[in-house]
């Protein structure tokens, strides 16, 4: 987002593709990945990770019938702690270009090339995605061109062009959902508030019947129900979405405000604030400025210390929009 926003700010195209990879844990090359670790760890901790790796067998169950046990030749165990671990050290050496910033969280892998040129931003995209085709070959990894994603953020007319992996387009969108984020072409965040709003909608429905005017459970568990279960919902990534415009802030504070009174089967000429007040709940903006503060805390002592990065302030912009710091003190009551 730190990218984004500052190409946003520079007048630059930002280009990016979003890389689905195939069954991803299920497809790692056992000899490549070994191979991997055995150059990158010491060798006792390396024949542990052999003997947890090596001589594992499957078998299928129908009905009352099983097969016989088959050797599994590939793949990190799934629901292990160390199979996240294993996948970034067998993808650790992705390609990397001086012309692109590359992102990876475990499976999840985008590319971002950006230029004030549309051609030459795609250009220099279209050359990394190219390396990246040498490597999936050569470590036997398969990347699902229909299911990868190609979109330009920038607030400029026109798009970059298009990219291909293996030989195969890559279906461009206006809108991507990555990391449980929707983003959107201008970063107006207005797709994920509604987004959050259409999910809260629909558990609201499903939860009516126990935290619902009528229903006999007590205040304090109807509120419990609300900070546990649906609030979680909308308040993830708020340091990010945050920074959306106030009327996208206020579909949230709507929900919140409707949630609230029906709780407490407030009537109608009771305000809204003293709600928050005497129910002892944060607004919506009170709360993304609470969240954003934890945000900044974390990463003052991240013990990477390329982070801080994140933390220098640009000054003031061209555009008339926040940046998640802003969110610090800006909103607060």
């Amino acid at each position: 987002m730190h990218k984004i926003q500052e190409d946003l700010q520079h007048k630059r195209y930002c280009t990016a593709t979003f890389i689905d990879i195939s069954q991803a844990f299920n497809k790692v090359w056992h000899p490549g990945l070994l191979y991997k670790l055995k150059r990158t760890l010491p060798h006792p901790l390396y024949s542990i990770l052999k003997s947890y790796l090596t001589n594992r067998v499957f078998q299928v169950r129908y009905q009352d019938e099983y097969t016989s046990l088959y050797n599994i030749q590939s793949g990190v165990p799934q629901g292990s702690i160390l199979g996240p671990v294993l996948y970034s050290i067998f993808t650790a050496d992705l390609p990397v270009s001086d012309q692109t910033l590359i992102a990876t969280y475990a499976d999840d892998t985008a590319i971002l090339a950006s230029n004030t040129d549309p051609l030459t931003t795609g250009r220099h995209l279209q050359q990394h995605l190219e390396k990246l085709e040498h490597w999936l070959k050569r470590w036997r990894i398969r990347a699902n061109e229909s299911k990868s994603t190609h979109i330009t953020f920038t607030l400029r007319c026109g798009e970059c062009p298009a990219v291909y992996l293996n030989g195969t387009i890559v279906p461009q969108r206006t809108t991507i959902k990555y990391l449980g984020i929707h983003l959107d072409r201008r970063l107006t965040w207005k797709p994920h508030i509604q987004s959050k709003r259409k999910q809260l909608g629909l558990l609201l429905q499903r939860m009516y019947w126990i935290i619902g005017r009528k229903s006999k459970l007590s205040l304090p568990n109807k509120l419990l129900i609300y900070k546990t279960i649906l609030k979680p919902v909308w308040t993830y990534g708020a340091p990010l979405w945050g920074t959306a415009s106030q009327s996208n802030i206020d579909l949230i504070q709507r929900l919140q405000n409707r949630i609230l009174r029906m709780a407490t089967d407030a009537p109608w000429y009771v305000p809204n604030q003293v709600l928050h007040t005497d129910l002892l709940i944060p607004t919506v903006r009170e709360e993304i400025s609470r969240l954003s503060s934890n945000y900044k805390a974390k990463i003052e002592v991240h013990p990477n210390k390329l982070s801080t990065f994140l933390l220098e302030t640009q000054g003031p912009g061209r555009l008339r929009r926040h940046s998640p710091f802003d969110l610090l003190h800006s909103f607060k009551t």
